[in-house]
């Protein structure tokens, strides 16, 4: 099946209040738009990105998820999880997310972008979805869709096909780079050969963590 897009999502609300909490301000709550969606330099137009010191900026400008990766949750959580549910800006299918390599570029639409990392689940995810181990069963799973940024505006819209244009040949993926993200850090020299696909604002942090793992193993 070619690799399209299923649905365009943008927007965002608070987290409803719980008693004793402050309320929380979050772009999380993603719906699906019609139409033609420009594409600028950090993101959608019309969504939301509350803190983008986790979430959004350069390198996490637009975020992708995977049909059959959701079609997973449905089936282990026994519910329905419509386009933006994840978060996600785009919805798609025909395209191993998993797989994709950091530094791929995708054209859709008019727009050009490039996989930078893998999302890492947050307590505003659980709570979004009111499943109190979401955090853990999502990283133990380990599909996590892919962050982007915009290398050229543009626009697209729901239907659009994903044109992979170039995929580099150093081998890191976002479900590899995710397990050194989380749960295998003494893998971190991996990185190496990709690290300068990451958000810029996390290039400084994992390039020490890899010179000093480097380091240390000579």
């Amino acid at each position: 099946m070619p690799a399209r897009v299923d649905a365009v999502c943008v927007s965002g609300t608070d987290l409803p209040s719980v008693p004793g909490r402050k309320p929380v301000r979050t772009g999380i709550d993603k719906r699906p738009v019609a139409g033609r969606i420009a594409v600028h330099g950090l993101g959608l137009d019309g969504d939301v990105q509350v803190n983008r010191k986790y979430h959004g900026g350069e390198g996490q400008a637009v975020y992708a998820y995977a049909q059959e990766d959701a079609d997973f949750w449905i089936a282990e959580l026994g519910r329905q999880l419509p386009p933006g549910r994840f978060g996600e800006n785009l919805r798609t299918s025909g395209l191993d997310l998993t797989g994709a390599l950091l530094g791929e570029r995708w054209r859709i639409g008019t727009a050009l972008f490039e996989v930078t990392a893998p999302r890492i689940p947050c307590a505003n995810f659980a709570r979004f979805w009111d499943e109190p181990q979401l955090v853990r069963r999502f990283t133990a799973h380990g599909a996590t869709g892919a962050y982007l940024r915009v290398l050229e505006t543009g626009e697209l819209g729901e239907g659009d096909g994903i044109d992979v244009v170039h995929r580099p040949d150093h081998g890191v993926t976002t479900g590899r780079a995710f397990r050194i993200f989380t749960t295998q850090k003494a893998r971190v020299a991996e990185l190496a050969p990709a690290v300068h696909h990451l958000p810029l604002k996390d290039q400084p942090r994992f390039r020490t963590r890899i010179d000093a793992r480097t380091t240390a193993s000579a």
